[in-house]
């Protein structure tokens, strides 16, 4: 067994199919065929089922697989580790963000990055919060930025602040207040994220802890979409600062919680049992440069009020 027997397995579970991963490895489909079926004796274990024309893992190929991306991490680590050790400055560093930073902070800090680090390959991965956390834990990221939250075993830093927002057309009849709380939002047709988003889980979890039933009339994955519903009104969209948004166009109220503002400081996360390249510890430096002059929703004004946590405070410094 050779790491390029595993990097051809990762890819054809990457890509889910036989095909589309021989395009994307440059390999034949026989060659990857006959490779799978020397991994599966060697492993004693049959990895894939055919379905049709698709292939799905087993049970025992998907602790491979996990199993095979660990290695795979691992000497990447192991080569990012020699490089540096021999004066090298290159070197892969793979990223993980959500969509919103990806459109609204993430152009910014690659431009102030690259000025230092020109001989760096960042690869960037689109997902919602828990999602990158969990390509943390499992080695395929270095780092993922617009967390919510500390993580049991995860090392992080605060970037900026936060705050969960009601956007809604100008002549909605809430427009005017200064803040809403859940319950004011009982009886209002609802555009939310879907449950994979940070903010839709924090809210679902107030929902839940007041009693409160809420109607949710659009769930998306586009906070834009839902955003140009609710200008056009159609009902309340409940997306974080971060969103790029347009006073001219809409009404942004802050949502509040026990009387303070509803919110949380955003962080970047990596494992810190893993090795992480200078250069990775330096876009970290970078981003938190970057977010300390301007950060996403710094113009709206409803952020200044979320609180750092007091233990993170040094951190920031």
């Amino acid at each position: 067994m050779e790491l390029r027997h595993l990097r051809y397995f990762v890819g054809i579970v990457d890509a889910g199919s036989m095909a589309l991963a021989g395009r994307r490895l440059n390999v034949s489909q026989p060659t990857l065929s006959r490779q799978m079926r020397d991994l599966e004796r060697e492993f004693g274990v049959r990895l894939f089922d055919r379905i049709g024309r698709r292939i799905v893992l087993t049970s025992d190929g998907r602790e491979m697989a996990s199993r095979a991306r660990h290695v795979l991490t691992e000497a990447e680590a192991l080569r990012a580790r020699g490089s540096v050790l021999g004066g090298g400055t290159g070197g892969v560093l793979r990223v993980g963000t959500t969509p919103q930073f990806l459109e609204a902070g993430m152009p910014r800090v690659l431009t102030a990055y690259r000025r230092t680090h020109p001989n760096v390959e960042i690869r960037l991965t689109e997902d919602a919060g828990q999602q990158l956390v969990e390509r943390v834990q499992q080695g395929e990221l270095h780092l993922a930025a617009n967390v919510s939250r500390d993580f049991e075993q995860l090392a992080s830093r605060p970037l900026y602040p936060l705050r969960m927002l009601a956007v809604m057309s100008r002549r909605h009849p809430l427009a005017s207040r200064r803040s809403l709380t859940i319950d004011d939002l009982a009886r209002q047709p609802l555009l939310m994220l879907g449950r994979g988003f940070q903010v839709r889980q924090v809210f679902d979890s107030l929902c839940q802890a007041r009693n409160v039933d809420v109607d949710i009339i659009v769930e998306s994955r586009s906070p834009q979409s839902i955003v140009a519903l609710a200008g056009a009104g159609h009902g309340i969209a409940i997306v974080p600062s971060v969103v790029v948004l347009e006073r001219k166009r809409v009404a942004i109220v802050g949502l509040v919680h026990d009387g303070h503002p509803l919110g949380f400081w955003i962080r970047v996360v990596w494992d810190p049992r893993r090795y992480l390249p200078p250069y990775g510890e330096a876009f970290v430096e970078t981003l938190a440069r970057c977010m300390k002059r301007s950060f996403p929703g710094h113009t709206l004004g409803v952020t200044r009020d979320v609180k750092l946590p007091p233990d993170a405070d040094a951190q920031r410094r």
